[in-house]
């Protein structure tokens, strides 16, 4: 299966702007589905963002923010995160879903915003 390397993560001021970044590797399978997740203290994951056959959905808290976009040669995904709130401090996991609805999960990269 493949495996998924974030980079990205860190510390902001609120009303910053951070770009993760996720790339695939290690596999032949065919990438169909890519996106994020998040997951606060205390909370639940929950969906952020997710890229599948071109359409792209996002969650209504990060919608006007947050940009996906994914380069399919390269099996890479970048979650553009403008207007950072206090709330969106989260660790951040990538999420890919393959041919044969394999699913795999990045480590997850920190992000912090402050006030």
């Amino acid at each position: 299966q493949p495996r998924l390397v974030e980079s990205g993560g860190g510390l902001v001021q609120a009303g910053g702007s951070l770009r993760l970044s996720c790339a695939a590797s290690g596999s032949s399978f065919r990438i169909n589905v890519m996106g994020w997740y998040r997951q606060a203290p205390g909370k639940q994951r929950e969906l952020v963002a997710i890229i599948s056959s071109g359409t792209i959905n996002y969650a209504d808290s990060v919608k006007g923010r947050f940009t996906i976009s994914r380069e399919n040669a390269e099996d890479t995904v970048y979650l553009q995160m403008n207007s950072l709130k206090p709330e969106d401090t989260a660790v951040y996991y990538c999420y890919a879903e393959t041919e044969y609805l394999l699913e795999v999960w990045g480590q997850g990269t920190l992000v912090t915003v402050s006030s």
